[in-house]
């Protein structure tokens, strides 16, 4: 009896032992970073509640911001449609942005901005993982919009080496 409690106690330690920071990856060339991408799976979240069909676009704008559209389909078949901004965080990788949906007016407050950080990306940008340093949010993003299903199995495999839990995935 002591021998299964010793090892089941140890089983509960090693399962809530901290995560090592996640990075994100070395760059990001935004030039072809920027375009259309279709998301394929997702961490719940509560801002996104009963979309399918997501995508977002990026566009580079004239002060050197990136505008994002995101639009959805919601069950009773009503697009969703909201635009934000994204700002580069990380001159050197490129791949560490913050993001915001608030209004204009209410951004120069730091209210509303949240971490985007390329963690994973195709050799060809053909698909993206992003997420935050907390592993709260995930979006597994392709630029077509089904993703084949060995390149799945890849990102799932990325996912998995990062500390992600991928019974938390909700597809598209």
């Amino acid at each position: 009896m002591f021998l299964k409690a010793l090892l089941l106690s140890s089983s509960l330690f090693a399962s809530t032992a901290p995560m090592p920071p996640l990075q994100s990856i070395p760059a990001v060339d935004l030039a072809r970073y920027i375009g259309v991408w279709h998301e394929i799976a997702r961490y719940p979240n509560f801002f996104q509640k009963g979309c399918g069909q997501a995508q977002a676009a990026y566009r580079v704008l004239e002060d050197g911001g990136i505008e994002v559209t995101n639009t959805c389909v919601t069950p009773d078949g009503t697009q969703k449609k909201v635009v934000g901004r994204a700002e580069v965080v990380d001159q050197g990788s490129r791949a560490k942005l913050r993001v915001s949906f608030v209004p204009a007016w209410l951004r120069w407050t730091g209210l509303g901005w949240g971490d985007y950080w390329v963690v994973a990306l195709a050799a060809d940008y053909s698909y993206a993982v992003v997420s935050e340093p907390g592993r709260k949010y995930l979006w597994i993003l392709n630029r077509e919009p089904v993703m084949k299903p060995e390149v799945y199995a890849k990102v799932l495999a990325t996912l998995k080496e990062l500390g992600f839990d991928e019974a938390k995935l909700i597809k598209s």
